[in-house]
This record gives C-alpha cells, sequence and structure tokens, in this order.
C-alpha cells in the first residue's frame, strides 16, 4: 500500500468512527430539554395554588369549627399534590433518556421534590398545633365528672394550684411554642430552597434559548 492510500485509508477510517460516535451518543435535544423544565415550573405553580387554598380553608375552620369541609379540601390538596408529585418523576424518567440526558437535572428536581415532602410535613404540623392551641387554653373534658346537680357539678379537674404546677404548665407551653417555630422556620427555609431551585430552573431555560 502506498504511502497516498496509507492516507486515505486513515482519513476513513477516522471518518468512520466520528460517525458511529454520533450513533452511539446523540446530542440533547435542548428543545425537548426546555419543553420538560417549562411543564415542571407549571407543576410548581400548581402546588403554589393548592397550599394557598389549604391556607385559606385551614383559617376558614379555625374561624367557623366546621371540620368536615375542612376534611374534605385536604382530602382534594392530597390528590392534587401526589399528581403533581407523578408529573415531577416522570420529567426526572425524560431526564435519563437519551434525547433529553442531565442528570444534574433530575438531581434538581428531585431537591425540590425532597423540599415540597418537608413542606407539606411542616404544614400539617403546624396545622395540628394550631388546632390544639398551647397546653395552658386546651378545653377541659368533663366527662368523668360527676353531676350532683341539673346545674353543676363535682369537678375531678379542680386542683390545688401549687408553684410545681404552674411551672409544669409554663414548661408545657414552651415546649409547643418552640415545636410551633420550629415547624415555621422548617417551612420558611423550605421555601427558601425551592425557590433557589426554582432560579435554577429558569437560569438553565434561559440558557438552553439563548
Amino acid at each position: 500500500m502506498n504511502p497516498s492510500t496509507v492516507e486515505e485509508f486513515e482519513k476513513k477510517v477516522v471518518i468512520s468512527d466520528s460517525m458511529e460516535e454520533e450513533v452511539n451518543c446523540p446530542q440533547t435535544d435542548s428543545f425537548k430539554v426546555v419543553a420538560v423544565l417549562r411543564r415542571f415550573l407549571v407543576v410548581q405553580q400548581r402546588r403554589a395554588q393548592a397550599y394557598a387554598r389549604l391556607k385559606r380553608g385551614f383559617e376558614d375552620y379555625m374561624a367557623s369549627g366546621v371540620e368536615l369541609t375542612y376534611q374534605q379540601l385536604c382530602s382534594e390538596i392530597t390528590v392534587e399534590f401526589n399528581d403533581c408529585s407523578k408529573q415531577v418523576l416522570e420529567m426526572e424518567s425524560q431526564f435519563l433518556t437519551a434525547q433529553c440526558f442531565r442528570e444534574d437535572l433530575v438531581l434538581l428536581l428531585r431537591s425540590v421534590q425532597n423540599q415540597e415532602k418537608m413542606k407539606l410535613q411542616l404544614t400539617a404540623t403546624i396545622q395540628v398545633l394550631k388546632t390544639a392551641g398551647p397546653p395552658s387554653e386546651r378545653l377541659v373534658s368533663h366527662e368523668n365528672c360527676r353531676f350532683s346537680k341539673p346545674t353543676g357539678h363535682e369537678c375531678v379537674h379542680i386542683q390545688k394550684i401549687t408553684e410545681a404546677s404552674g411551672t409544669e404548665e409554663a414548661e408545657a407551653d414552651a415546649e409547643f411554642d418552640n415545636a410551633l417555630k420550629e415547624a415555621i422556620k422548617g417551612v420558611q427555609d423550605a421555601v427558601t430552597a425551592i425557590n433557589e431551585h426554582l432560579e435554577e430552573v429558569r437560569y438553565e431555560i434561559a440558557a438552553l434559548e439563548d
């Protein structure tokens, strides 16, 4: 094989290898990546609207005391959140396909999912605590009391107030306050983290569309 023939053969080998590499490692479709990310932002908007409904519903429940309406709302919100989570999981799977392969975006969406889960759990904790109220303000049940007169009863809850019992009640209230503050701060931290991740998503969309 003469030198010119060897050179032509090497060129063909290089071209062949390059073509094979393109077939085995297709380029990520930026348009599809952007489309998935935009869908993700829509889902996050749905979540925000669901939280707004939940907040209004809880405030109405605290004001009216109508529990059935609030329970129905909680069921609807649960369905909404589950559907949102399911859609995001599908988006994560799309970012693991050949055309949209982006492991970094999978991790980003997964981080948002984790923060949303934490936010929802802590929101439920806040509502449970607020519904119960501080220990010192909770209503006493008189189921075990003895009624000796139509207009009165012998209350088993009446006890001599001592310094020890007063301290115990104060400690219980302090524990309640700390639990409520901790849950509120947890929700705030989750919201901050979610918003930061959403900014990353918007930045990614802008970069891909540029």
